[in-house]
């Protein structure tokens, strides 16, 4: 990745965090309006981000893994403003996702690739 492109992904994860944090303030504020509008731009990012960087498997795992997140916590602030906390189930299954996402990095890729590199030691 060329500087300016370092730079403009770091702009774009940057904005995203701004409008999770406003996402987030407006759950814990009861800010319903604004919460509920700021859901569609973070995700957005989010499946951005994702997609931007599929090519590299930890940052795809990683990506899914935050986007899944947005996901959830978008269900269960929903849930929370219109429905009683009735969609906790909901999230559940996105938070799920999510940590087999980062599960199945941690637990297999990454002691695969190591395996790979240790491999091609040996051989050297």
């Amino acid at each position: 990745m060329q500087k300016s492109d370092a730079n403009n992904y770091r702009i774009q994860e940057n904005l995203h965090i701004l409008f999770w944090l406003i996402k987030d303030m407006c759950w814990v504020m009861l800010f319903k309006p604004l919460g509920i509008a700021m859901i569609a731009p973070t995700i957005i990012v989010a499946i951005y981000l994702t997609i931007k960087n599929r090519k590299d498997i930890t940052e795809l795992t990683h990506n899914i893994a935050v986007s899944c997140w947005i996901c959830a916590n978008s269900i269960w602030m929903i849930g929370e403003f219109y429905f009683d906390d009735g969609l906790r189930n909901y999230a559940v299954v996105f938070f799920t996702i999510g940590l087999i996402s980062v599960c199945s990095y941690y637990l297999g890729i990454l002691p695969y690739q190591k395996w790979i590199r240790d491999n091609n030691k040996l051989s050297d």
